[in-house]
């Protein structure tokens, strides 16, 4: 009996211990099924997003499925409105069909629009104008920063402009009253580099108009027609965004005298230049367009384009005389801090310079006081630059000076 009881507690005890332990595995246990419902908690919100990318991409495939299975529409032009009807000629095939126009669509269809239609030739939507993105492109967008005041010597032909170009816009009721047509067209001619483009970027810059600007050498293609449909389309574009302003630079390209060579070039620099010859002044009215143009070479233009009607102005814009050359000087050189130069001197020393050898004279000037790291420009460096431009001193003589 006693020793029953002896051995009582100790079996009390290893049953505290073997509870202890499981207690602890239960723990374990616990505090790992804690940690995979956490990662399971990440892995179901990472299936959730990756879910929601699947619907996406799920939607965007039927969305194009959707597309594919749509009937392609067509391109047709409308020849004639008549009410509610249109009637239509299909592109390629030329078939002509007479068809009812949407609600929606009546204010935008007119005769020329193209419009879109289905297999059954149902109008779906009007569509824009075709034209080329070159002649898109030639809108200027931002105007140059140069005013007639930046522009020496030439006040006269300057006034020609603004009377051609900006009083019929400012003050069209003074042709009215006096009952004459305003001029549409300026030809600028003259040696280079003495302001013809300069006036252009003036009129940019001044004209509250669409300015298009363009090469004559862009309208000049590869192919059959290019040209003369990048011409259209220019043109097109004036007179969709009138009051508007063409400028198109060095014209003796695409406007020289009519010649055939038998080769497909020469033909298709005629055939660009009669397209210009018709939008200039043809049977269709040009509008409210007025045309700037430029060129070195006069003598090459061919005589149907210089005729009234096309240029009403032509203007010769000739090298500076010597009170053009005095404010062409003043205007270059008033940011500049200058010391005994005599300006009247430069003026005698530079007969017969362009305006544009005369800037660059005045900027070599400057780049001499630069090299030595002066503050002021002297008479000195401006008989240097002179040497250095005009008389083309060699190089390792103007070198020497700064030695």
């Amino acid at each position: 009996m006693d020793n029953a009881l002896a051995k009582t507690p100790v079996v009390g005890g290893a049953i505290n211990k073997d509870a202890q332990t499981e207690i602890v595995e239960l723990q374990e246990t616990v505090s790992m099924l804690r940690n995979q419902i956490r990662d399971m908690h990440s892995k179901l919100l990472e299936a959730a997003i990756l879910n929601n990318k699947y619907i996406q991409t799920i939607q965007e495939f039927q969305t194009q499925i959707e597309q594919l299975k749509r009937p392609p529409l067509f391109i047709c032009s409308i020849v004639e409105v008549m009410g509610n009807m249109a009637l239509l000629r299909q592109h390629g095939s030329n078939q002509e069909i007479v068809t009812m126009i949407p609600p929606e669509n009546l204010k935008e269809a007119e005769e020329g629009a193209r419009v879109a239609v289905t297999g059954n030739l149902a109008i779906v939507q009007v569509l824009s104008k075709s034209v080329d993105v070159r002649a898109r492109v030639m809108e200027l967008i931002e105007s140059p920063n140069i005013d007639y005041d930046m522009i020496g010597g030439l006040k006269k032909q300057i006034d020609e402009v603004i009377e051609t170009l900006e009083l019929p816009l400012i003050s069209p009721e003074l042709f009215i009253e006096v009952g004459v047509e305003p001029p549409h067209g300026i030809l600028l001619y003259g040696p280079p580099g003495n302001g013809k483009t300069l006036i252009a970027k003036a009129v940019a810059h001044r004209a509250k108009a669409t300015f298009i600007r363009m090469s004559g050498s862009e309208l000049v293609q590869k192919y059959i027609g290019e040209g003369a449909r990048l011409v259209r389309d220019v043109f097109q574009i004036a007179r969709e965004k009138a009051p508007s302003i063409v400028f198109i630079d060095e014209i003796d390209s695409v406007g020289s005298r009519r010649t055939y060579d038998g080769t497909t070039g020469s033909s298709e620099v005629n055939r660009t230049m009669v397209q210009l010859l018709a939008e200039l002044d043809g049977f269709d009215s040009r509008g409210d367009v007025k045309i700037v143009a430029a060129t070195n070479r006069i003598d090459l233009l061919d005589p149907a384009l210089m005729r009234p009607g096309r240029f009403d102005r032509i203007i010769e814009v000739p090298s500076p005389d010597a009170e053009g050359r005095m404010e062409i000087f003043k205007i270059h050189t008033r940011n500049m801090k200058l010391e005994n130069v005599d300006l009247e001197e430069l003026v005698g020393m530079t007969d017969d310079l362009s305006g544009a050898e005369l800037k660059a004279i005045v900027t070599e000037a400057g780049m001499f006081v630069i090299r030595r790291k002066g503050k002021t420009v002297t008479m000195q460096d401006f008989k240097d630059a002179y040497n250095k431009l005009i008389i083309k001193e060699p190089r390792e003589e103007v070198a020497g000076m700064f030695v």
